[in-house]
């Protein structure tokens, strides 16, 4: 026995305490992107409990070590901090990257949460997640009003599309988890199909200011970010429950994410909202209800080096359209213009029936990333979007339930793009981009189509640096070419055919002839060059000056070449033009902020001069089988567009603050000299807000909204014959309406729950003082009043 423990005392000496410790471990760090070494780094030895630093060559030395596990956690400012291991077998020397450019750190930080923007040189907003839930049960065009510059045209409450500086519909870009939405956005009353309670933060460039998502963004760019992936084991959440008088509606969303420091997560998203029938002051809105179902879920892994991501996204919206706004002729829309009041008001319904939309989008995204040393990152991504537009007429018969329009749109679209950026003060961007899409109008719809089954096919090229000049100066300058084609079949009448001139034009694209109509296939080719120069200078710490130049070539979308029929969701016939040019947009753009600990001023001037401007307005009237209606036709003209918008906000104690958002905006028809139609009046918006922090984070605003009459705009009134009487009767359609001042009040809190629960309980009250008013940019202005008086309540608990 004692001889058995004499062998293993000595077997335990030869393997441990007779081992050699006297190896060296040589390490050297460097950055990721360039290779320079990095100085004065922290290396911390773990099973040696030492600490050491690297020098002005990024080396350092560990010396008399065992075999053995060397573990290793390296910290630097700026940098992202690593844990490494290394077995010890003998002298050795490692190469160890760090990564050192703190942009790229956000990306899988929690530090993005403050919502990192798109551009350098633009003129961008961004909004936060806590600014986009007070819109949980509204829409993106309702939140994006919180941007100065950034108006609405609307189709009653439900249907919002964004307006930047008189710019929207085709002339916006719409990026929704970096996938371009394509969702018909061609008509005004056409919303984008986006659920903003999918979005984190959202990121508004005015003007052309990111190439690299597209170059025909006359108007600007919405960037809808979703929430950023955290490195680390968690798992978090949030529902929201809301609920309001006007409309009785009601609303629930509810949020998890779920990761880990493996760099693998998943999160879901869902929501739901019902409303009724809406209320102006003194009457209620007869078919305003909506019904709005979505979700979203996504899943991938992220590390510095690479990753990958699988997103899909769906949603439903059933919009009900004002009951009164449905007219069988134009003497019915001067009757609703005079009377001031709606001519069909039933009791309040939570029913939703013609004339109605109902929208269903698909989206789903693949895409991939990876980093390379000394070189920069390269992504690949393929997304797909199915959109089903269906547009329901008041009909009778066997035809009740077959909607008027019936349109399915689908976008196979492949990128990919790569970032250069191994020096810190220079970054260098191209892309290649390649789009398909296809349109069917289904024929069984009993009306003639407004648009016609086409093909487009996109494709795209772009490059854009960016130079840190020195610590106050940035300068960017891109380059982007598009190729785009449109092969469509389309019918026409022959008397139109021949009313417009296209016998004579375009005789070459007749393929088939019937004894009323051809059958044509119009392909038109274009190719487009848009370019971006911008340069950010920091004057000192309070003051920052940009600039910005963009030009923009965006081609006429399909509405503007082919609309020709009744559009019945907007009650008017519509006609497009098959000879229009593309638009070119020259912008130049400055912006000055002062900011100081308890005062922060923005303002931004811009002028937009826009050759081929293409734009929709009304004639007179024309006969259709349901008696007249009235006409609008795309015409193009050469226009300018000019404003400023100014943000300011004063904390004038640590409790009280003054906020003010004012915008004017201008634009002309540089032909006739005329006002150009639908351009937002001067806007106003003056803000109080009490907060304090010891009361659960307690804070109250009241919110002061003037919009003024527009009283620049094209007068195009006019006449109809009478068919009893034979007078001429106006019809008073270009009228604005006067201006109006809205109040409005919120006011939250946050209760702590214990540990990491929390609960978030705000009060909502809209047009506080129930004013009637109407909207320019309304296209329901002409039927009814809008929306009176809606409070509402909203719980968000987190956990």
């Amino acid at each position: 026995m004692k001889f058995n423990i004499t062998v293993v005392l000595c077997a335990l000496s030869f393997f441990g305490f007779g081992q050699d410790c006297n190896y060296t471990f040589l390490g050297e760090l460097k950055d990721f992107h360039d290779g320079t070494p990095i100085v004065a780094a922290t290396i911390y030895a773990k099973n040696l409990d030492k600490y050491f630093i690297s020098d002005e060559l990024g080396k350092f030395k560990i010396e008399k070590l065992c075999t053995s596990t060397l573990e290793l956690k390296i910290s630097h400012v700026a940098c992202e901090t690593r844990e490494l291991s290394f077995e010890v077998t003998g002298d050795q020397f490692e190469s160890i990257r760090l990564e050192h450019h703190i942009e790229d750190l956000d990306e899988v930080s929690v530090k993005a949460s403050t919502g990192k923007k798109e551009t350098s040189t633009g003129q961008e907003t961004v909004l936060k997640s806590e600014t986009l839930k007070r819109y949980s049960s509204l829409s993106l065009g309702d939140a994006l009003k919180e941007v100065p510059g950034v108006s609405s045209i609307n189709t009653g409450n439900s249907i919002v599309k964004p307006v930047i500086n008189g710019m929207y519909g085709s002339r916006l870009l719409i990026m929704n988890n970096n996938v371009r939405m394509q969702d018909q956005e061609w008509g005004i009353e056409h919303a984008p199909s986006i659920d903003i309670n999918s979005a984190n933060n959202i990121s508004v460039i005015k003007g052309s200011g990111a190439l690299a998502f597209g170059g025909d963004a006359v108007g600007g760019v919405v960037v809808l970010n979703p929430t950023r992936v955290i490195l680390k084991d968690t798992l978090y959440g949030s529902t929201l429950i809301g609920g309001q008088t006007n409309g009785r509606g009601f609303n629930i969303t509810s949020k998890l994410n779920k990761s880990y420091a493996t760099g693998w997560f998943a999160n879901a998203q869902g929501s739901y909202k019902r409303n009724g029938d809406f209320e102006a002051p003194d009457y209620n809105l007869t078919n305003t209800g909506s019904e709005s179902v979505g979700f979203s879920l996504n899943t991938g892994r992220k590390s510095f080096n690479s990753g990958f991501e699988v997103y899909y996204s769906f949603l439903n919206n059933e919009i009900g359209i004002l009951g009164a706004s449905h007219i069988g002729s134009v003497f019915d829309l001067r009757r609703a213009i005079i009377s001031g009041e709606p001519t069909l008001i039933e009791d309040f319904s939570y029913d939703i029936n013609a004339p109605k939309q109902d929208i269903t989008h698909h989206l789903a995204k693949v895409n991939y990333y990876k980093r390379f040393q000394n070189f920069g990152k390269i992504n690949l991504q393929y997304d797909y979007q199915y959109n089903q537009r269906l547009e329901f007429d008041i009909r009778i018969g066997d035809r009740r339930d077959i909607p008027a329009v019936d349109l399915t749109l689908q976008t196979h679209t492949f990128s990919a793009d790569v970032n250069i950026d191994k020096k810190l003060d220079q970054k260098f961007s191209f892309g290649i981009m390649g789009r398909f899409q296809d349109n069917f109008a289904n024929p069984d719809t009993g009306v003639r189509r407004l648009i016609p089954d086409y093909e487009k096919y996109d494709f795209g090229v772009y490059s854009v640096m960016e130079w840190q000049l020195n610590d106050a100066t940035v300068f960017d300058v891109g380059l982007r070419y598009d190729f785009n084609r449109i092969d469509a079949k389309k019918f026409y009448l022959k008397s139109r055919w021949e009313d417009r001139g296209y016998d004579v034009d375009f005789s070459d694209i007749i393929i088939e002839e019937f004894p009323t109509q051809f059958l044509t296939n119009p392909v038109f080719d274009y190719h487009n060059i848009s370019a971006s120069a911008g340069i950010k200078y920091a004057l000192n710490e309070r003051n920052e000056i940009l600039f910005n130049y963009a030009l923009t070539s965006r081609p006429p979308n399909v509405s503007e070449l082919f609309s020709d029929g009744l559009h019945h969701s907007a009650a008017r016939f519509e006609l497009g033009d098959l000879r229009f040019n593309k638009e070119i947009s020259n912008r130049v753009s400055a912006s000055y902020t002062y900011t100081t600990s308890n005062f922060n001023l923005l303002t931004d001037v811009f002028y937009n001069r826009i050759n081929d401007y293409i734009y929709l307005r009304p004639f007179d009237d024309i006969l259709t089988n349901r008696g007249p209606f009235p006409f609008w036709a795309y015409e193009q003209t050469n226009a300018e567009l000019f404003g400023l918008d100014v943000y300011a906000r004063w904390d004038f104690t640590e409790k009280w603050q003054f906020q003010n958002k004012s915008s004017i905006i201008k634009g002309y028809d540089l032909e006739t000299d005329l006002a150009l139609i639908d351009i937002p009046a001067f806007t106003t918006t003056n803000e109080i807000r009490y907060y304090n922090p010891n009361w659960s984070n307690f804070s109250a605003s009241l919110k002061s909204q003037w919009v003024f009459e527009q009283n620049e705009f094209p007068n195009f009134n006019y006449n109809v014959e009478d068919e009893l009487t034979g007078e001429q009767i106006e019809i008073p359609i270009s009228n604005p309406p006067p201006a109006y001042h809205l109040l409005h009040f919120y006011s939250d809190a946050i209760f702590e729950l214990g540990g990491k629960k929390s609960l978030n309980v705000s009060l909502t009250v809209n047009n506080v003082l129930n004013t009637t008013y109407r909207d320019y940019l309304n296209k329901l202005r002409y039927f009814a009043d809008d929306l009176g008086r809606n409070i509402a309540l909203q719980l968000q608990f987190n956990y």
